[in-house]
């Protein structure tokens, strides 16, 4: 039985990644998963080997491998590709798991992992000679290499995640801090084992006790500092058996640091060092014997107790009866200076990438380029939209709006043809008819009655997910001590989240309704336009009486002209605005970065972590060729203003300038009616557009949203099921009376481990609820509505609720 400590594994279980892996590369990349079939397939190989399950020494190669290759993966993916990742408590084996869809939980458990093969390679070691001590200083110290390497590398990054708060306590860098320490104060102990059987003097011995004992120190520090959560993970007797440790190696330091006086006959600090070498090991002593730490150390520490008593008699005697030396006090005395031999050895795998390796995913694109694609993508769509689109879209509205409110074009059309209708309003009405805008309009009205009915039965049906769970758990806790908070406590998030888009539901109906009152108000006048050319005709009045030749007649006439030449004017800007708008949507749409964000990639370090920050300035630089097209805008607006300004002017000199002639007036008014009846066609219609892409995007989140309720439901449901299984296992166990050895047995002796044959991985007993990151969307804005993705809302993305029970009752380690 060793009289050292190894770390366990963290239990992990089966994983299918192929599938999820596939479906990322299929959603989110360029390249077609089948190109990737070799790599995905390798990966599940080395997963299998890589994680940590059988001690031997090849296992470490195995292991280092695999964390390189995950190191390269994570250069080219997300940490987040919706692979849910499983591992069991580190002291905990059997307890929930704790589920995270995060590959660097995957690498900072390989690298737990690897510091616990690392350790039971060495508690494996014989230590009763010399080669099976130095592999042993060996092993502790990659041990602590890789805590290290775990703590300053990967913890960090998982830190940093946005499940931050689901990361196991096991994980906490408290706890990797202690174990760290743990390791190194092991190795330093081999040291100090090897430095007595070559026979070292006693003031180096003493050195080295003393820097064991302040290792030990410092990893019972670590664990009493940290927060309780993990405090309470650590074993019992792992605790016992490192403060034990400190205390012992202190008395060790003391005890051979007297023999240094007594070789320079200080007999009086002999005995005062003596003295406290007997607090300090009846310290460790009494903890050994509370704490049931193991019987090797206890005999270590017994043997110890009862050297010490016995140099202490004598130094006591010799003193009394031959040199009646002053005894100091223990705080009088120098303190014994450390020899710090142990290393903290980071394994030469973990720092370079294995020569001759095919990586993983090695011709993807890195994830941090391809999210910089992504990026210039949406911001020139974004650009292109709310820069050059949108722009040129309300000038036009703008211009068409006051024209219509001056009643332009149709009071001068009025005058320049008597009789007929003008070539405008024929167009608009052809547009329409071509259009059968009635029938379209109705139809979409029913698209869109469709579609709100569909998401009002998503939100319904998620409801039901909710009012079913809390049945089951009214009925659970009739039968079993649930110690979670009830349904009505633990979905108060979800509730709250089913209330707003009740609440946008309500507000979309509302604006639906409005959209259908204009219909019902127009749609006699947007028929008419649908009527063939002597139709319309027959219902607009002619103005021929008022086409004498007056003086007034001219001055109307000459006015009617100006604003005729305006208006071509605009209709020009409009036009030439237009072709500027085309023109930046086919260069948009032809326009594709990735070579020179491949390029760019190409300069970087292979295993670097490349962000999308690294390519800000080739992303800037490309977007520059539209700035030409924003300045066109921007100088097309005042040009529009100004022609605006003179319509204005000279629509007035015409006004004044005309007759009180009632068959022009009626003519006029006919026109614009049919005009305006044109303009709320096209109104209605966007609006029916806009409002069916509303409940499209909203229709995914609310999808969405019924997943987090079946995911949340679910765990809880598994909840109950684990503590049903661990009830039945309790009474079962209650009527087993033939166990032949205890779970200490099994722990103290790894051997039986490195001789097993590596067990097919179970797969996990359950899996704890994960947010989903929903897709942006725009929302029904000429309804009344703001976008979706609008602070106006109060909330941008749906993110699931905190698990159903408290962090502590998790079992999260």
């Amino acid at each position: 039985m060793s009289n050292l400590l190894f770390i366990p594994f963290k239990n992990s279980y089966n994983l299918d990644l192929k599938e999820t892996v596939r479906r990322y590369l299929q959603d989110h990349t360029s390249a077609h998963p089948d190109s990737f079939k070799v790599d995905i397939n390798r990966w599940q190989e080395l997963r299998r080997d890589g994680v940590g399950r059988t001690v031997h020494k090849d296992g470490t190669d195995k292991m280092n491998n695999y964390h390189a290759q995950l190191l390269s993966i994570l250069t080219k993916l997300p940490s987040d590709i919706g692979l849910d990742i499983s591992y069991a408590p580190v002291f905990s084996p059997n307890a929930i798991p704790v589920t995270l869809r995060s590959l660097v939980f995957e690498r900072a458990a390989v690298l737990f992992n690897l510091a616990a093969l690392y350790s039971q390679l060495a508690n494996n070691e014989d230590r009763s000679h010399m080669e099976g001590i130095k592999r042993a200083i060996s092993c502790y110290q990659s041990a602590a290499g890789t805590l290290h390497y775990l703590r300053s590398s990967a913890l960090a990054e998982l830190s940093d995640s946005p499940q931050e708060d689901d990361i196991p306590f096991d994980l906490d860098n408290s706890c990797i801090h202690s174990l760290e320490w743990l390791m190194l104060a092991q190795a330093q102990e081999c040291f100090w084992q090897k430095a007595k059987i070559d026979g070292f003097k006693n003031a180096l011995m003493a050195k080295l006790a003393a820097n064991t004992s302040a290792l030990y120190k410092l990893s019972i520090s670590a664990v009493r500092d940290a927060s309780p959560p993990v405090k309470s993970l650590f074993p019992s007797d792992w605790l016992a058996h490192i403060e034990a440790k400190q205390h012992h190696f202190e008395a060790v330091a003391q005890y051979r640091k007297s023999a240094e006086e007594l070789e320079n006959s200080s007999y009086g600090v002999e005995i005062s060092r003596l003295k406290e070498a007997q607090n300090e090991a009846k310290s460790a002593q009494d903890i050994a014997r509370r704490g049931k730490i193991a019987q090797a150390v206890v005999q270590d520490i017994d043997s110890l107790v009862n050297a010490v008593k016995t140099a202490l008699a004598r130094a006591e005697r010799d003193n009394d009866l031959i040199y009646h030396q002053d005894i100091p006090a223990v705080s009088a005395l120098p303190p014994i200076p450390h020899a710090a031999i142990a290393q903290v050895t980071i394994p030469a795998g973990l720092l370079s990438q294995p020569k001759g390796t095919h990586m993983i995913f090695g011709e993807l694109l890195g994830w941090g380029a391809q999210e910089a694609i992504n990026i210039y993508n949406d911001r020139k769509k974004n650009l292109l939209q709310d820069q050059i689109v949108e722009p040129a879209r309300e000038l036009k509205d703008r211009a068409d709006e006051m024209l219509t409110s001056h009643n332009l074009p149709a009071s001068i059309e009025a005058l320049e043809r008597p009789v007929g209708l003008p070539p405008s309003l024929l167009k608009k009405a052809e547009e329409v008819r071509l259009e059968n805008g009635p029938m379209k309009i109705e139809s979409w009205f029913e698209d869109l009655q469709r579609q709100a009915r569909h998401d009002f039965n998503i939100l319904e049906e998620a409801m039901d997910i909710l009012d079913t769970e809390a049945s089951e758990d009214e009925v659970a806790r009739k039968e079993l001590p649930l110690n979670r908070p009830p349904s009505y406590e633990a979905n108060i998030e979800l509730i709250e989240k089913e209330k707003r888009y009740r609440t946008i539901l309500d507000q979309a109906k509302a604006s639906d309704d409005t959209v259908r009152r204009k219909w019902d108000e127009w749609e006699n006048n947007i028929t008419d336009l649908t009527l063939n050319e002597s139709e319309l005709e027959a219902m607009v009045p002619s103005s021929t009486a008022s086409n004498r030749k007056t003086p007034e007649s001219a001055v109307t006439s000459r006015y009617a002209r100006h604003l005729r030449v305006l208006l071509e004017s605009l209709d020009t800007l409009h036009a030439d605005r237009d072709q500027y708008v085309r023109r930046a949507e086919a260069l948009a749409e032809a326009d594709d970065i990735y070579p020179r964000i491949l390029k760019a990639a190409s300069g970087i370090a292979r295993l670097a972590k490349v962000q999308p920050a690294t390519f800000e300035d080739v992303l800037d630089e490309e977007l520059a060729k539209y700035d030409k097209f924003c300045e066109y805008i921007k100088e097309s607006e005042q040009k529009q203003e100004d022609i605006l300004s003179s319509i204005e002017a000279d629509n007035e000199k015409f006004i004044k300038s005309r007759k009180d002639d009632p068959s022009v007036k009626e003519r006029e008014h006919a026109l614009q009616s049919l005009d305006l009846s044109y303009h709320k066609y096209r109104e209605i219609t966007n609006n029916l557009q806009e409002g069916i892409k509303f409940y499209n995007d909203l229709s995914g989140l609310l999808l969405q949203f019924k997943d987090s309720c079946k995911i949340w439901c679910n765990h809880r449901q598994q909840e109950i099921h684990a503590l049903s299984q661990s009830l039945g296992s309790m009474s079962l166990q209650e009527n087993d009376d033939a166990g032949d050895f205890s779970e200490e047995d099994v722990r103290d002796q790894p051997e039986a481990v490195a001789e097993a044959p590596a067990p097919d991985l179970p797969n996990p007993p359950s899996q704890l609820p994960q947010s989903a990151q929903p897709k942006k969307v725009f929302g029904k804005i000429s309804s009344g509505l703001p976008p979706l993705n609008s602070s106006e809302w109060g909330f941008e993305e749906i993110k699931l609720p905190p698990g159903p029970s408290k962090k502590k009752s998790k079992m999260k380690v």
